[in-house]
């Protein structure tokens, strides 16, 4: 399955979850968004796919006022003109309570819409939703970024890896699961029976 050789499967980063949040915060016009938004869903990779039918999947942790609270999942599939596959890293910035709220309600979907990505070895090109997208660079560590608010959500890209040539209609849809407080030390489970 192409899905599966364009997504990183050896070593996992120590925290790849900071790495990711540490890469946009380094990346142009989105370092503001951490400042001014009440929260954002930030996901390391997300693997892409396709040949006429695509499909593209990834996991991810959500933030409120910079506090992870839960965790997040992204699934897509496509139908039209695509070939190829390609690994990148998304973040969704919350602009306030109420656009958060809408995303973790429990499922979530961005309006299906043309796309279109285009790779080349200098700049590479944009995942496609109603929100506000971003133009992303080639490489991890001089991502350029811009972008702006559109119904309380922006979202931000940065490409990983992978060729694909895309112009197919696809909605991104999220799951969402709130963090289970940790078991504090000395305490146990009620005792039934």
């Amino acid at each position: 399955m192409i899905l599966a050789m364009i997504v990183p499967g050896g070593a996992a980063l120590a925290d790849k979850y900071g790495d990711t949040i540490e890469l946009f915060k380094n990346a142009g016009e989105s370092a503001a968004f951490f400042a001014n938004s009440y929260g954002y869903a930030v996901f390391p990779t997300i693997g892409k796919a396709g040949l006429v039918v695509g499909g593209a999947h990834g996991s991810g942790r959500v933030y409120e006022h910079g506090r992870y609270i839960g965790e997040a999942s992204m699934n897509q599939v496509s139908v039209g003109f695509q070939a190829g596959g390609q690994a990148y890293s998304q973040i969704i910035f919350f602009q306030d309570k109420r656009a958060f709220d809408e995303f973790t309600a429990g499922d979530f979907e961005f309006d299906a819409r043309v796309s279109a990505v285009a790779i080349t070895a200098a700049a590479s090109g944009t995942a496609g939703t109603t929100g506000a997208s971003a133009a992303a660079s080639g490489g991890r560590k001089d991502a350029a970024t811009a972008g702006e608010y559109y119904k309380g959500m922006a979202v931000f890209t940065i490409v990983k890896g992978g060729a694909m040539y895309e112009a197919s209609v696809a909605g991104q849809k999220f799951s969402y699961q709130a963090r289970k407080a940790p078991r504090r030390a000395g305490t146990s489970a009620p005792r039934t029976g």
